[in-house]
C-alpha cells in the first residue's frame, strides 16, 4: 500500500540537520504479508496452510513438510507489475513499475523412520515484494503549498524562498507535480524440520534469516506556471526575481535485516481431508538506513541548490511485527480440492525499538500513533483445484481477501486478489506450475498538511510466478 493520511513518501521532521522520516507506514511496509514464492498455492489464492506438501511449507505451514516422501528440488521466478491511475485536482496520471526474479529455491529431505516421517528442508523464498509507482500532475488553485508547509524548516530560507525573517510571498496558485518509484524485496533463508508425531498428525517449526532492501525515490516539483510570482522571494538578492520553480528530492534506501520463527500442525483425516494451523511469531527486522534530502529552487536568472549534505542522515533501528496466526482446512473430492483458511493479525502490535541516532521520544510517539490508528484485521483465502487424472493436468482458481490496517478505512481500501492457474505433474516426479494474480485497490496520499494537495489512487497489481519441482 502507498502512503496513507500523510506525505505521499514521507512524514518527516527536520530538527536541525536531522530529517527523521520513520512512521508508522514505514512499519506497515514489512508487515503486511507478501504473496508468497510457490505457483500452486498462489494459483489456488494461497489457501495452502492445509495442504502445504511440497518445500513451499516453510512459508505457508511448517507441518506441511512431513508430507513429502520424496526427495524434492523446487524453484521458481516471478514477474511483478504494479500500475497506479492517480486522480490530483482533476487530472488523471498513469504510472507503473515492474520487477522480475528468482522467488524461490529449496531443498527437501525425507529420512527414513521406521513409523511415521521425519523431514528437513532448506529454502530461500522471496516472501514480499515492494515495487510501487506513483505519479501526479495538476494546478493546486488554493492558497497553500509544500514552501509553506516547510517554513519551520530551513529548506526554504536556503533556498532563497524566503527573507530573512523566513516570510515567503508564495502563496500558493502552483502547479504541483511528482513521481515515485519503489522498489526492493524481502528474502530469508529458513531452515524447517516436521515429524509425524502421531498418526496422520504433524508437527512442523523453522527459522528463518531475513535478508532484503528497499528503495523509493520521490520527485516532487512546484511550479509558477501563470506568472504570479514577478518579484524577489528573498528581498535584497535580485536574482531572485521571478520565481519559476521548487524541486524537493526525498531518497531513501533501506538495508534489512532480520529473523523470525514459525510453528505449524496439520491433521489428516484419512485422504479426503486436512487441517492446518500455524503461529507465526513477531518478526524482527533491523533496518539500516539512509535518508537523503536534496532541493533546487529556479528563477529567471538564478538556480540555486540545497546542500544535500546538511539533509542527509543515517541511522538504524528495529521494526516488529504482530503474530501472525492462522488456520484452515481442505477437503478432496474425487480430485476436486477445496481450500480455505483465516488469518487473524492485530496491527496495533508493530513497534518500534532500539533506534540509533532517533530519540527515544519519537519512537514513543510513533508506537502511540501506531497504537490509535491501526487495527485488528482477519485476511481470507479460498482455493480450489480440479486435477485430470489421466494426464496430470491441473486448473486451479482462488481469492484473497487483505483488510486495510487502518482503523477508519472503508472497503474499498482492502487488497483484493483473484488468483488462476495450471499445473502438469508427470508421474509424480516432475512438476510445473503457473499462476496469476490479479490484485485492485484504492489509496490516497497528502502531499503535505491534509486534503490541501491530495492524490486518489486506483492501483491494479499483476503477478506471474512460475515453479518447477523435481521429486527422486
Amino acid at each position: 500500500m502507498l502512503y496513507r493520511k500523510i506525505q505521499i513518501l514521507f512524514f518527516f521532521f527536520i530538527i536541525t540537520s536531522l530529517s527523521f522520516s520513520q512512521n508508522y507506514n514505514d512499519a506497515l511496509r514489512v508487515s503486511m504479508p507478501g504473496l508468497g514464492s510457490n505457483a500452486r498455492a498462489l494459483g489456488m489464492g494461497n489457501s495452502y496452510i492445509s495442504l502445504s506438501d511440497d518445500g513451499s511449507a516453510s512459508f505457508f505451514n511448517p507441518a506441511g513438510l512431513g508430507l513429502v516422501k520424496k526427495i524434492e528440488f523446487l524453484g521458481g521466478i516471478d514477474i511483478t507489475s504494479y500500475n497506479n491511475s492517480t486522480k490530483f485536482f482533476n487530472q488523471t496520471t498513469n504510472s507503473n513499475s515492474s520487477q522480475t526474479k528468482l522467488n524461490n529455491i529449496s531443498l527437501t529431505l525425507p529420512l527414513p523412520t521406521i513409523r511415521g516421517s521425519l523431514v528437513f528442508g532448506l529454502a530461500n523464498n522471496t516472501t514480499k515484494d515492494f515495487v510501487g509507482s506513483l505519479e501526479f500532475n495538476g494546478f493546486n488553485n488554493g492558497s497553500n503549498s509544500k514552501i509553506q508547509s516547510l517554513l519551520d524548516t530551513d529548506i526554504p530560507y536556503d533556498l532563497y524562498l524566503t527573507d530573512d525573517n523566513g516570510n515567503t510571498i508564495i502563496n500558493g496558485r502552483l502547479n504541483q507535480s511528482g513521481n515515485m518509484l519503489n522498489s526492493g524485496s524481502l528474502n530469508q533463508w529458513t531452515f524447517t524440520g516436521a515429524i509425524e508425531a502421531y498418526k496422520n498428525l504433524f508437527i512442523g517449526a523453522n527459522l528463518s534469516i531475513v535478508s532484503g532492501n528497499f528503495t523509493s525515490d520521490f520527485d516532487y516539483y512546484e511550479d509558477d506556471t501563470q506568472n504570479i510570482y514577478q518579484g524577489e522571494t528573498a528581498p535584497g538578492y535580485p536574482s531572485t526575481t521571478d520565481f519559476r520553480t521548487f524541486y524537493l528530492k526525498n531518497l531513501l534506501k533501506w538495508d534489512i535485516e532480520g529473523w523470525n520463527a514459525k510453528v505449524g500442525f496439520l491433521y489428516q483425516l484419512e485422504k479426503f481431508a486436512r487441517i492446518g494451523l500455524s503461529i507465526q511469531f513477531p518478526k524482527v527486522y533491523k533496518i539500516n538506513e539512509d535518508f537523503t534530502v536534496e532541493g533546487r529552487s529556479e528563477f529567471a536568472n538564478a538556480s540555486v541548490q540545497l546542500d544535500a549534505e546538511k539533509y542527509s542522515d543515517k541511522v538504524k533501528y528495529d521494526i516488529t511485527s504482530p503474530y501472525e496466526i492462522a488456520g484452515g482446512a481442505s477437503i478432496n473430492l474425487r480430485g476436486l480440492i477445496l481450500s480455505g483458511q483465516a488469518t487473524y493479525i492485530d496491527y496495533k502490535e508493530m513497534e518500534f525499538l532500539n533506534g540509533e541516532g532517533i530519540s527515544a521520544t519519537y519512537f514513543s510517539d510513533q508506537n502511540k500513533r501506531i497504537k490509535n490508528l491501526m487495527r485488528q484485521v482477519v485476511n481470507y483465502n479460498v482455493g480450489a483445484e480440479y486435477t485430470f487424472p489421466e494426464i496430470g493436468f491441473r486448473v486451479r482458481g482462488g481469492f484473497m481477501l487483505y483488510p486495510s490496517a487502518f482503523e477508519d478505512d472503508p472497503s474499498d481500501f482492502d487488497k483484493k486478489f483473484l488468483t488462476a492457474g495450471i499445473g502438469f505433474l508427470s508421474d509424480g516426479v516432475l512438476g510445473i506450475d503457473i499462476a496469476y494474480a490479479y490484485g485492485w485497490w484504492k489509496d490516497f496520499g497528502d502531499n503535505y498538511d491534509s486534503n490541501v494537495s491530495r492524490t486518489f489512487q486506483d492501483i491494479t497489481y499483476h503477478k506471474v510466478m512460475l515453479t518447477t519441482s523435481y521429486r527422486f
